[in-house]
């Protein structure tokens, strides 16, 4: 799967994407766009997921038509994210086009 990360999406959670082509918007000069252009993009592109940490995304754009299947994670601290890699990893797995998923992610005292 064509995977991509947003901005504020951990880096090293694609180590644990074995098989996958993943990419980093700000890698790619795509991290100053805003929401709705990065869908648009991300789907001209051929991306099928977009792994983002901005929960409000689902609010501000509609994604009823989009093809690409969305991600968030309910909190981009590594220390945090680490430890529910498997999740995240299942939730990858999971995706269909269209599909929007959350993955929640407590903070750690």
């Amino acid at each position: 799967m064509k995977i991509l990360f947003d901005n504020g999406t951990p880096n090293p959670i694609a180590r644990s994407l074995v098989g996958h082509e993943v990419s980093f918007a700000r890698q790619i000069g795509w991290h100053e766009l805003k929401n709705g252009e990065l869908l648009q993009r991300a789907e001209e592109a051929g991306y099928q997921l977009l792994l983002t940490s901005d929960r409000n995304i689902r609010y501000q754009q509609d994604l009823s038509r989009r093809k690409l299947a969305i991600i968030v994670l309910g909190n981009q601290q590594w220390p945090n994210v680490r430890l529910h890699l498997d999740r995240i990893v299942a939730a990858v797995q999971a995706a269909v086009p269209g599909s929007f998923c959350e993955v929640d992610i407590p903070h750690r005292d």
